[in-house]
């Protein structure tokens, strides 16, 4: 708001709050948007719908995902913090790609880009070629303020994410505008693209070596132990989030019948080669 008061905007004047997608740190304000921009409506991706319209679903579906047979979960702390800075949001409106908002001076383009959630969308300027990717795309590490390294790229399905890294290539943007990396202009814009796909490669190729060369089935967390120095600097825990990443391309190795799945003795899954 001190933003629209420096710039002299009416906030009576904004129509549509985009969400980019189903995450506590991009959705949880959208509900007191609704205060501070009465004539707006509240717009996200359709498939993430569910969990922007129920917080507690967030949590166990999106955060909790792994808890019951991989053994990682948030804390309870960490889900005290969720439920105390986010809420719960009605969506107005659910794109689910290609829909286009004409606001007198220029249009904007909606583009669906999966990968770290499954309604994740995008939002392209057609003015000025600026696309805003939010999470979409995540390099090869989530930075501090400072640029230092902070935690793992959470993008969850593997080739949804590959698709929709190649669509924002393709589209030869002017910028790309992430959450939470600087701007990127022209060459660094598709430098970063680039970085980002073949990080998907090497999380892929750690992840088969490792698999094969486990002498008994090996977990997911046991999996990241041995192999998260060769991904990159985080350390532990912060390195235990890579297993949005390496779920995901243990999911496609498996449908390619390299690695293959098996619940342990002890409720765990675990793969061995395949």
């Amino acid at each position: 708001m001190p933003y629209f008061r420096e710039n002299g905007i009416d906030p009576a004047a904004v129509r549509y709050v985009i969400v980019t997608h189903a995450d506590y740190d991009h959705s949880g304000g959208a509900t007191a948007m609704r205060d501070v921009f009465p004539n707006s409506l509240v717009c996200a991706g359709e498939r993430d719908r569910a969990m922007l319209e129920d917080l507690e679903l967030m949590i166990s579906d999106r955060y909790g995902e792994f808890a019951h047979t991989h053994n990682f979960d948030e804390t309870e702390e960490g889900k005290h913090f969720i439920r105390a800075v986010a809420h719960s949001t009605t969506i107005d409106i659910g794109f689910t790609g290609g829909e286009s908002l004409d606001l007198g001076d220029r249009t904007i383009e909606i583009l669906h880009t999966p990968g770290h959630s499954w309604g994740h969308l995008s939002v392209v300027d057609k003015t000025t070629g600026f696309i805003v990717v939010g999470d979409a795309v995540l390099g090869d590490t989530v930075p501090l303020a400072d640029g230092r390294p902070a935690f793992p790229p959470t993008y969850r399905y593997v080739e949804a994410y590959r698709a929709t890294i190649r669509l924002l290539k393709g589209r030869r943007p002017v910028a790309i505008l992430p959450a939470h990396y600087p701007a990127m202009f022209a060459e660094s814009a598709l430098d970063f693209l680039d970085l980002s796909l073949a990080y998907t490669d090497l999380v892929e190729l750690v992840a088969l070596e490792t698999v094969t060369r486990s002498s008994r089935p090996i977990s997911l967390l046991e999996l990241i132990d041995k192999s998260h120095d060769r991904l990159g600097p985080w350390p532990s825990p912060a390195c235990d989030y890579l297993v949005y990443a390496v779920l995901g391309h243990l999911e496609v190795l498996e449908q390619y019948h390299l690695v293959q799945s098996l619940i342990r003795s002890d409720g765990v899954q675990a793969w061995v080669a395949g």
